[in-house]
């Protein structure tokens, strides 16, 4: 065998090798791009559509109602108890009366958990009707409307102009409130029928 025909055997063995390498050198280039490139964050949806929301408005001067108005979908939880609430301030399209006072202003909206923080301007405080009743009423209008409007919201806290313990003419607004759905019943009244007076037992000896 000569010299030039050992040198082909030799060059047509090297072949398949530097084959192998190249391919397997060109997924090694290809893993380490991919792993050194950020991935693509998804492109949110908008939200579309619309949804119902519950507001509780005042009735007969008396009691909370329920109100139901149809809004725009929104992105996120902030977004969309900052539109249930600008909705409460618009006030009631039908019979019922407002809740809250003319000027009042939600300044910023909070959620830590179960726990929804709201900030009233100072109208709110000073242009509440006087009155404990009336107070209770609008506190708990914005109170009843955030709750039932998001299941994941179980209390809630109003503060007036960032100060942590705000104080009403007649409610202590310090800690967090609960529900209270039961400011939708009547209030009780004094016209109850009163029972039939007990015969009186005749004396004896006497007509």
């Amino acid at each position: 065998m000569t010299i030039q025909q050992r040198k082909r055997i030799n060059i047509s063995l090297l072949i398949p090798f530097l084959v192998i390498a190249l391919v397997f050198g060109t997924m090694l280039w290809q893993k380490y791009r991919d792993s050194s490139e950020l991935p693509v964050a998804p492109q949110m949806q908008p939200a579309v559509g619309k949804w119902t929301a519950v507001l509780f408005f005042v009735a007969d001067g008396t009691r909370l109602a329920r109100e139901a108005r149809e809004l725009d979908r929104c992105g996120d939880t902030l977004a969309c108890i900052n539109d249930v609430l600008d909705e409460l301030l618009n006030g009631p399209v039908g019979e019922f009366d407002e809740s809250l006072p003319e000027g009042t202003v939600v300044k910023s909206v909070r959620v830590d958990n179960s726990l929804a923080v709201i900030d009233m301007n100072d109208a709110f405080a000073k242009a509440l009707t006087s009155g404990s009743s009336a107070e209770m009423l609008a506190v708990y209008s914005i109170v009843n409307t955030v709750t039932a409007n998001f299941p994941q919201i179980a209390r809630v806290k109003l503060t007036v102009e960032g100060a942590e313990s705000s104080q009403l003419s007649h409610l202590d607004l310090s800690d967090p409130l609960v529900p209270d759905y039961t400011l939708e019943q009547p209030p009780p009244t004094d016209s109850s029928p009163l029972p039939a007076p007990t015969p009186s037992k005749p004396n004896k000896g006497k007509p």
